[in-house]
């Protein structure tokens, strides 16, 4: 998968839908009610008189009415009724009481079909001020980060589940700090508001500990006291099983060619280099996630590895490598990205969200978190 220069647009702008559909599909849904109508009505004239076209002039508005506008479906509807009426004057009225009942069926259906185009797009415009809600929500918890921080460039994006509008768990944070650029991409357990609200904690914990503590495990130690803290105060089943996978990663001030990395359960970052190469950075010692020091203790242990100049840190949530196909096969990114080039960590992160769609041929199931940073060349 070679890059190219291209323009590129926010990553709001590119998140996929769930009910989008290929370009094929578009072009056949758009054709199908007069499809139907066409075949309808060449169908009653190429049989004899008793077989009838009610059937596919019915269908004709009902097709339309989840996918057409009101007045589209109205078109398509009233279409559907003047075929009937013309194919039923075509042959004559052979059966008085069957022509009669045929034609108030593609009526009905027809009414019907505006009604249901009705209430769709009532649901769609409150489905729409409902994700303009989570969106907002979101960019409030998660705010966009600078372009650059202490000369590294920083590009980050959130992409929503398909799975409607319920704001989920993914976090992403980074900052100049007086020990160096830090960050962090986690992962809260479950989904909806409280799932929100433990991320804004791990978020808040994270930007006030990455400023005061010298060292990265330091900074996991705080947000822990914050989850169990958190947890403290929930009912329920959060109390006991809440948790948040996490990596950690930090920049030091003064030397670029360095990265540390502290991983809690968390899927494995990637380093990239700029002549295409790939390497995952998993952790020397397992650890589990933030949250469940309760379970089994373990002293937290940063791994340190070359950032070379250019090169480009990515980090990311499950919902990248947990995305399925329609084989049921699990996205790997790095067989997909390795001997790529990009033109940067927006570039970088475009591509990521792009790819997952393609493969899965939809928008993610999970909700994806995606943070990346690049140590310019020369440094």
């Amino acid at each position: 998968m070679r890059r190219r220069g291209r323009n590129r647009t926010g990553g709001g702008e590119r998140r996929a839908r769930g009910d989008q559909m290929s370009p094929l599909g578009r072009r056949l849904a758009r054709w199908l009610p007069t499809a139907l109508i066409v075949i309808g009505v060449l169908f009653d004239l190429v049989t004899p008189p008793q077989y009838t076209a009610a059937p596919f002039l019915a269908a004709a508005p009902l097709v339309a009415a989840p996918l057409f506008s009101l007045r589209a479906t109205g078109v398509t509807a009233l279409a559907a009724i003047v075929s009937e009426l013309l194919v039923a004057t075509y042959h004559g009225v052979e059966d008085y009481y069957e022509s009669v009942t045929e034609a108030i069926t593609v009526v009905v259906v027809a009414l019907l079909a505006l009604g249901i185009n009705r209430v769709v797009r009532i649901s769609d415009a409150r489905l729409a001020s409902v994700r303009d809600v989570s969106e907002a929500a979101q960019r409030a918890v998660l705010p966009a980060p600078p372009d650059r921080l202490a000369g590294l460039a920083v590009s980050a994006r959130y992409v929503g589940a398909r799975a409607g509008a319920r704001i989920g768990g993914d976090l992403h944070a980074i900052q100049d700090t007086p020990h160096g650029v830090r960050m962090i991409v986690g992962d809260v357990r479950g989904k909806g508001l409280e799932a929100v609200e433990a991320a804004v904690v791990v978020v808040g914990a994270f930007r006030e500990a990455a400023d005061q503590e010298s060292t990265l495990e330091a900074v996991a130690h705080r947000l822990e006291r914050a989850l169990k803290r958190e947890g403290g105060r929930r009912a329920g089943l959060d109390e006991y099983e809440g948790f948040t996978t996490a990596v950690l990663a930090e920049v030091p001030a003064g030397d670029q060619s360095v990265l540390r990395v502290l991983n809690r359960g968390h899927p494995s970052p990637l380093l990239l280099t700029p002549d295409g190469g790939l390497r995952e950075l998993p952790p020397a010692a397992a650890a589990l996630p933030l949250g469940l020091t309760d379970v089994a203790g373990f002293p937290d242990r940063s791994d340190v590895v070359f950032f070379p100049a250019g090169g480009m840190l990515l980090l990311f949530t499950d919902g990248v490598t947990e995305a399925r196909n329609r084989a049921g096969a699990f996205y790997d990114p790095c067989a997909r990205l390795r001997g790529s080039h990009f033109e940067g960590p927006d570039d970088l992160l475009d591509v990521v969200i792009e790819d997952v769609a393609r493969y899965t041929g939809e928008a993610p199931a999970d909700d994806m978190a995606l943070l990346a940073v690049q140590r310019p060349l020369g440094t």
